[in-house]
């Protein structure tokens, strides 16, 4: 098994995950963390449920954590078979300032804490959902969104990894490294690091060993799918054919508006995605607008009143700075 070398998966795309009140979830994520809300849309599957997608100021992939917010939907468990923690990268000197704006948000933190020789703030969303913020020292991060009440030099950047937990580990490390191209970096405390080798936002990918512990269960609080992004059309395709050459089983093709991709089972039950980087957010409104109305998918148009009338209303963000 060989990676496809001329169309190379380029890190990561995205991280979804389930959330129960989409208010709270909003409320947390664009005024406590302070992420854009890039997109306001529907669960193309399940169009009674929202999809909020959250990242930097243009909506890069690699910055990008989106949420299927269902009300009353039982908290769930991260553990083994699972993505669980999702770790942002923040600038070098901001690990106090984000210490103190969790402090007083009522947010418990752990840490700051060091892995493979970085600095790291550990805590959960509302729902569980673990999250990090790791310093990196040293290193140039994008730029992260100014129009809310975080100051620009502690924004958050973007994705700096993903962590997948396994009590079994070795075939989803055998799936990284011997088909989708990356290599590992580092070991350290029962952790694995794996990278693409580029060091730009969304990277890098942690497996951790966890023998005897119990499996995560699906609810409010974990991951639903772990995305990964390709350049285009054509190595989406490419992708799809060496997979099923391979034995996976995969979904055709999908048009997310935003992105064409492909889902399937890793060894280890986390659903992957492979995701294209076009057209991108600002293909039904423009960049200065992102977020600010809901946008539905062109089958869903004609039902739009009867959708606004089962979503739950919504109190939006002010942007705050130009």
């Amino acid at each position: 098994m060989q990676p496809i070398h001329d169309q190379r998966i380029l890190g990561l795309h995205h991280i979804t995950a389930v959330a129960a009140e989409p208010q709270r979830n909003l409320d947390f994520y664009t005024g406590t963390l302070g992420l854009r809300l890039i997109k306001l849309t529907v669960d193309f599957d399940e169009p009674h449920i929202y999809h909020f997608y959250f990242g930097d100021a243009h909506g890069h992939p690699g910055t990008i954590l989106t949420f299927f917010p269902s009300p009353g939907i039982p908290r769930g468990r991260s553990g083994p078979g699972q993505a669980t923690i999702t770790s942002f990268s923040v600038p070098e000197n901001a690990m106090g300032y984000w210490r103190e704006r969790l402090h007083s948000a009522g947010v418990h933190v752990d840490g700051p804490n060091n892995r493979f020789d970085e600095e790291y703030l550990a805590f959960h969303d509302p729902d569980g959902l673990p999250i990090e913020l790791v310093s990196q020292r040293g290193r140039q991060i994008t730029a992260g969104w100014d129009g809310g009440d975080v100051p620009e030099e502690y924004a958050i950047g973007g994705i700096h990894s993903a962590t997948l937990e396994f009590e079994h580990p070795e075939r989803t490390a055998e799936l990284l490294t011997q088909v989708m191209g990356l290599h590992e970096a580092e070991q350290s405390g029962g952790r694995t690091r794996y990278g693409f080798g580029h060091g730009s936002k969304g990277s890098v990918i942690d497996i951790a060993h966890r023998p005897g512990v119990a499996h995560g269960l699906k609810g409010a609080g974990t991951v639903h799918h772990i995305a990964f992004r390709v350049a285009n059309d054509e190595a989406l395709l490419a992708w799809r054919d060496y997979l099923v050459g391979l034995g996976h089983d995969l979904t055709p093709v999908m048009d997310r508006s935003y992105f064409h991709s492909i889902y399937f089972r890793e060894p280890g039950g986390v659903l992957f995605e492979i995701a294209t980087e076009g057209p991108g957010f600002t293909v039904d409104e423009p960049l200065e607008e992102l977020g600010t109305h809901l946008m539905l998918p062109e089958q869903y148009e004609s039902d739009r009143a009867k959708l606004v009338q089962a979503l739950a209303p919504l109190k939006l963000p002010k942007v705050t700075r130009e």
